[in-house]
C-alpha cells in the first residue's frame, strides 16, 4: 500500500515557485556585470522600440492606394508593397499571365513543406519532384496551350526558388560524386577533382556569373548557346557542389577505418558501402556545416540580377523606379529581407531537427 510521505518544510509548493522567480533575477542580476549588461540592453531596448514602432505601425500608411498619402506620413510606407506586390514578387512577367508564376511559387513551397516530412523520404520523392519541375517550367515558359514566355521576362520570386532548388538538389548529389572522387586512389580521378574544386573555390561567384553570361558567347556558337537562366543555373550549381563537396569531404574523414572494414568483412561493394554505412554517417556528421552553406547559397542566388536576371532584388529596384511613388526603399528592402529571411530561417529549423533526429528515428 502507498504511504504519504509528510512534505518538508524546505519543499514547499511556495519554495518552488519562488524558486523560478528567483532563477531569472539572478541571470539576469546575479553579477554586477550581468546587472549592467541587463541594464544597458533594457536602456537600448527603451531607447530605439517605441521610434521603430511608431515608424512600422502606428505612422505608417498600411493599404492607402494614394502615393500622396505615403508622401504626407511620417511612417512607413506599407501601402506601396500592397500596391506593388504582384511586381515585387513576379517581375516583369507578362500581367496577365501572373497566375502562373503564383501557382508556381505555391507548388514548390508545398513540395518543400512536403520533403521535410521524415514519411515522405522515399525512392518516390525524386521521381515527384522531377514531374513537378516538368510542370513548372511548363508553367513559366508556356507552350503546349499556353502564351510562352521567355526567361528573359521571368522575375521575382519564382526565379529566386527555382534558382535556390534546383543548383542545391543538383549541387549535393555532385558534391557527393566531388568529394568521393577527390579522396579516391586513382590519381586522374583524384587530380581532376582537386583541380575542378579548388579553381571554383579560388574564385569569387561573381567571377563565374560573368563568364558564364559574357564569356560563353564567345566560345559557343549561338545553336548551342543556352540562356541566360540556364547559364546562371549552370553557374550557381558548379559553385554550391565545389563548397559542398569539401564539406562532405570533412564528414568522410571523420568516420574511423573501422567502419569500411566492417563493411568489408561483410562484402559490400564500394557503392553498396558509401551509400547504406558510410555517407549516412558523414553527412549526419556535417549537418550544421552543410545547412550554413546552404543558407548562404540560398542567399547568394541575389547576385544575378549583375548579369540581368530579375530575382526578388531586381523586381524590388525595378518597382522603386515607378515615379508615381516616393520610392520606400527601407519598406521594400524589408519586406525583401523578409523573404530571404523566411527561406532561410526555415532550413535552419530543418536541419535543426535533422540534428537532433536520431539515426534510428523514423
Amino acid at each position: 500500500m502507498a504511504m504519504s510521505l509528510p512534505m518538508s518544510s524546505e519543499a514547499t509548493p511556495d519554495h518552488f515557485r519562488f524558486a523560478g522567480l528567483r532563477r531569472p533575477a539572478k541571470l539576469l542580476f546575479g553579477t554586477p556585470l550581468n546587472a549592467a549588461l541587463t541594464l544597458l540592453f533594457g536602456a537600448l531596448l527603451f531607447v530605439t522600440v517605441p521610434p521603430m514602432l511608431r515608424w512600422l505601425v502606428i505612422d505608417a500608411v498600411l493599404f492607402d492606394p494614394d502615393p500622396n498619402a505615403c508622401r504626407a506620413a511620417t511612417g512607413a510606407c506599407w501601402s506601396f508593397i500592397y500596391a506593388k506586390s504582384g511586381q515585387l514578387l513576379f517581375g516583369i512577367y507578362p500581367f496577365d499571365e501572373r497566375w502562373r508564376p503564383a501557382i508556381v511559387c505555391l507548388l514548390i513551397l508545398a513540395l518543400l513543406g512536403w520533403s521535410v516530412r521524415p514519411a515522405s523520404w522515399t525512392s518516390r520523392l525524386l521521381a515527384l519532384w522531377v514531374a513537378a519541375f516538368a510542370l513548372i517550367f511548363w508553367l513559366m515558359g508556356g507552350g503546349f496551350g499556353l502564351a510562352e514566355v521567355p526567361t528573359s521576362s521571368w522575375g521575382g520570386l519564382p526565379v529566386t526558388l527555382i534558382l535556390t532548388v534546383v543548383a542545391i538538389g543538383i549541387a549535393f548529389p555532385v558534391g557527393i560524386l566531388l568529394a568521393l572522387a577527390r579522396r579516391s586512389t586513382l590519381p586522374a580521378v583524384r587530380v581532376g577533382a582537386v583541380l575542378l574544386i579548388e579553381s571554383v573555390r579560388g574564385l569569387p561567384l561573381l567571377s563565374i556569373l560573368f563568364v558564364a553570361s559574357i564569356m560563353m558567347p564567345l566560345f559557343l556558337p549561338e545553336a548551342l548557346l543556352p540562356d541566360k537562366f540556364v547559364r546562371a543555373l549552370v553557374a550557381l550549381t558548379i559553385f554550391a557542389a565545389a563548397y559542398l563537396a569539401e564539406v562532405i569531404r570533412g564528414g568522410l574523414q571523420a568516420i574511423p577505418n573501422g567502419q569500411y572494414e566492417a563493411a568489408a568483412s561483410l562484402g559490400l561493394p564500394f557503392w553498396r558501402t558509401q551509400r547504406l554505412v558510410i555517407l549516412p554517417q558523414a553527412i549526419r556528421v556535417v549537418i550544421p556545416a552543410l545547412a550554413n552553406t546552404i543558407i548562404v547559397m540560398i542567399k547568394n542566388t541575389s547576385l544575378v540580377l549583375v548579369i540581368g536576371l530579375f530575382d526578388l532584388i531586381s523586381s524590388g529596384k525595378a518597382a522603386l523606379a515607378d515615379p508615381e511613388w516616393p520610392s520606400p526603399a527601407a519598406e521594400t528592402f524589408l519586406f525583401i529581407g523578409a523573404i530571404f529571411f523566411a527561406l532561410s530561417f526555415s532550413f535552419a529549423r530543418f536541419a535543426d531537427f535533422l540534428e537532433r533526429r536520431g539515426p534510428g528515428a523514423h
